[in-house]
């Protein structure tokens, strides 16, 4: 059998301003669709995604991005490694995120989020993006990370370009290549020095110099906190202020449960995807959905439309915080699952408390979206009165 074609361009303005009527469409054409305007093969369906995610050897990860420049670039990451050199590479990187490293972050996190909407509440009016979604991960990871000085200053439009360059090479692509330059630059000559005494940052340096990973990686991993880390969650941020604004009675169900905001964060992820493609290469020839993909091909990972599969989810158009979809895709699975994921909830599930104990209704108005290659997020929101609880 064939694999079906489409001629949708996954990275046009208008599929990246909304790509989940063209998610639909692929995903009822199969569960890989062959995309000859990107020269990739899509994965559309839950479970065909979650298989090849769970499968690095014909599914490898040389080549997550969508040009060769950044392929290149990324070789030595934990991101564009395989196993076994994954492992020790990424070893490093999640030992600082684990569920007991992160233990004794809750509380500041909490009191700064806590402090942060409360201000915002005075206010009376804001802007989402800027004033929450924004500020409040970049402090999280320049602390956590000990960046200082004009590094901090730096954070948000780095790690926008870092992504932005994993696109194919189009005009964004190539007009962030030298920001995302500037990144690199930093990271491969960035020194313990240059980072605060205690903070993990510092200790990844430790780890090399005790020999627990490979010499000269230490800025490869710090590269991956800024890179791949932040973006993501400040797209997911504002995605919980937009969703909550438009469904006041799924916000009202987080207010009168607050044991609910896990659960709420998840289906936040669910249903609006904070990654809107991400690249693997085919090692072998691997048949899906009786159509086979021939080795060496580019695959295009559509997380976005594997969390709407109504195969794998009921009703999955609607936004639902009761439904709980903790095996949602937007964290990846297997063994590149996001290392972040663990801050990324912590971050998100201070900031939903936050909200649920001191508001009782958002008031926003529209939403300003930008197209973007890969992170999926909301340039500009306006909240326009804020209902004190």
């Amino acid at each position: 059998m064939s694999v079906p074609s489409s001629d949708i361009d996954l990275f046009a303005d208008e599929v990246l301003l909304d790509p989940y009527p063209y998610y639909a469409q692929l995903r009822e054409l199969g569960g890989v669709v062959h995309l000859p305007a990107n020269d990739v093969y899509a994965l559309t369906r839950y479970d065909v995604i979650r298989n090849a995610l769970g499968d690095p050897d014909t599914f490898s990860s040389r080549s997550i991005g969508f040009n060769p420049m950044v392929n290149e670039a990324l070789q030595g990451t934990s991101l564009a490694s395989d196993p076994p050199i994954h492992a020790q590479l990424r070893a490093t990187l999640t030992e600082n995120l684990s569920p007991r490293a992160l233990r004794g972050l809750k509380t500041q996190m909490d009191a700064k989020a806590a402090a942060l909407v409360d201000a915002l509440v005075a206010q009376g009016s804001f802007d989402a993006i800027d004033a929450l979604a924004r500020a409040f991960p970049l402090e999280v990871v320049a602390d956590l990370i000990g960046f200082t000085g004009h590094v901090r200053d730096n954070m948000l439009r780095w790690g926008q370009a870092a992504m932005q360059v994993i696109g194919p090479m189009n005009q964004r692509t190539a007009e962030n290549f030298p920001i995302a330059g500037e990144l690199y630059g930093w990271c491969s000559s960035v020194t313990a020095e240059d980072l605060a005494p205690g903070s993990v940052g510092r200790g990844i340096f430790d780890a090399e110099a005790r020999g627990d990973i490979p010499p000269n990686t230490a800025g490869h991993i710090i590269h991956q906190y800024l890179g791949a880390g932040v973006d993501t969650t400040i797209a997911a941020i504002g995605n919980i202020v937009a969703l909550f604004g438009a469904h006041p009675e799924q916000f009202d169900l987080v207010r009168k449960d607050p044991s609910l905001v896990p659960a709420a964060f998840a289906e936040v992820l669910r249903f609006w995807a904070p990654i809107h493609a991400w690249g693997r290469y085919v090692t072998k020839d691997v048949e899906i959905d009786g159509a086979t993909v021939p080795a060496g091909s580019q695959v295009a990972i559509l997380l976005g439309a594997g969390n709407r599969d109504p195969r794998h989810y009921e009703n999955p158009d609607a936004f639902l915080v009761e439904r709980n979809p903790v095996d949602h895709l937007s964290f990846g699975y297997g063994p590149h699952g996001c290392a972040g994921q663990g801050l990324a909830r912590l971050e998100a599930h201070a900031v939903i408390e936050a909200l649920v104990g001191r508001v009782q209704r958002l008031v926003v108005g529209e939403e300003v979206r930008v197209p973007s290659n890969i992170t999926r997020s909301i340039e500009k929101l306006p909240v326009l009165e804020v209902v004190p609880a």
